[in-house]
């Protein structure tokens, strides 16, 4: 087979871990729409969602929604996983490839967030830790035989 093939195309995806990997696609497969296929988690549970911002839970408005799985889904789209830990719902759709990098970037932003909150925790933890160490030195509470 050729490389101008029109059965197949070669094209250059960045995961969501940031790895490159090249896909070799060899027929064109029907994709969905962008819109979301709402699969609920529980009968009682359905949402009428778009597909505006994949982090935003349809539900209870919650900006805590994250992926639990993602894979790829044609040339341009990818199959999505989602819950939301508010209110536990959790659906899978298929989104475009521009609404999911987006989805990514809201997901790194939102790490970054957290490990910026772990930082300032521990450096707060390990002062009064150190607070504490130098009061019962002074005080005597602590003696060579303690070590």
């Amino acid at each position: 087979m050729s490389l101008h093939d029109p059965r197949h195309y070669v094209r250059r995806v960045v995961l969501p871990s940031g790895k490159t990997i090249e896909v070799v696609y060899f027929e064109d497969a029907p994709v969905a729409d962008a819109t979301m296929s709402i699969a609920p988690a529980a009968p009682a549970t359905t949402h009428d969602e778009t597909a505006a911002d994949l982090h935003i839970c349809g539900g209870c408005d919650s900006n805590l929604v994250y992926p639990t799985e993602w894979e790829e889904a044609g040339a341009t789209h990818w199959e999505v996983t989602l819950r939301c830990p508010n209110c536990e719902w959790a659906g899978t759709g298929i989104f475009e490839q521009d609404l999911v990098e987006r989805f990514d970037e809201e997901l790194d932003r939102g790490t970054e967030a957290l490990v910026r909150d772990l930082k300032r925790l521990a450096h707060a933890n390990m002062e009064d830790e150190i607070e504490r160490f130098t009061t019962a030195l002074l005080e005597d509470h602590i003696v060579p035989e303690d070590f």
